[in-house]
Parts: structure tokens; sequence; C-alpha cells
């Protein structure tokens, strides 16, 4: 896979695949897991990042052209495209460079795999309805 397609990259072939990574609170991750899952939550931790998916996420069509959202930030073009490239290199994004302008977009796999890794097993929550109904 190019640089220029931006999907997850080769060096992470599998990453995060549903049957490998059951509900945090479900069981213990192991250590592969965890060093992978880090990656992608230390991408999500800048408060830029988090925007900038945030932007990327909602937009209508369900892709953005770069010229679209450096100028949301008090940032320069270079820092706002290492950002994007850290977020792609974490598999949340993907990229299509058309002529000079780069389109992102969201890979919602990835944001689905964190939902269902973040969420209480089943039991779990039937468990805390039925205490709050109480």
């Amino acid at each position: 896979m190019s640089k220029q397609e931006g999907g997850v990259p080769e060096a992470f072939p599998g990453r995060l695949a549903p049957e490998c990574c059951p509900a945090l609170l479900g069981a213990p991750l192991g250590e592969e897991q965890a060093v992978e899952l880090a990656r992608v939550f230390k991408a999500l931790g800048d408060p830029v990042r988090l925007r900038l998916l945030s932007m990327i996420a909602s937009r209508s069509g369900g892709e953005v052209c770069v010229c679209d959202l450096t100028p949301a930030f008090d940032l320069s073009q270079p820092t706002i495209s290492h950002h994007l490239k850290l977020l792609r290199e974490a598999g949340l994004i993907a990229s299509e460079r058309r002529g000079t302008w780069v389109y992102y977009r969201l890979l919602p796999a990835m944001t689905d795999r964190l939902a269902a890794l973040l969420a209480r097993p089943a039991a779990q929550r039937a468990d805390v309805s039925t205490e709050e109904a109480s």
C-alpha cells in the first residue's frame, strides 16, 4: 500500500481485528493488543487530532479536503499534515491524493472497534439497569 493511499500501514496487518479484542472490561488485554491500542489512543489524546477526527467524521459526504481543514486551526499546514499523518498511521482515517489536494475520510471500522472495546459486557449493563430501576 502506498503512502498516498493512506490506509492502515502494512506493518499492522489485521490490527485490532474484532476476534482479537474482547471488551476491555470482559478480559485483560494481551501485551501486543495493549501496545497497538495505546498507539490509537495516543493519536486521539491530542486536542488538535481529536478535532480533526471529529471534523472528518462529521463531514457531509464522508470526506474532506485538507484545504478545508487547515483554516479551522491557528497552525501551519505542515503541522496539520503531521497530525493527519498520525491519525492515518493509527488506522483512524484514510487519505487519497487527487491532484495537489489530499482528501481524508474516517475508517469507521476502527472507531467501531474502539467503541466495542470500551463497552461493558451486556450482563454488566443489565445489572446496572436493574439496580438503577430499583
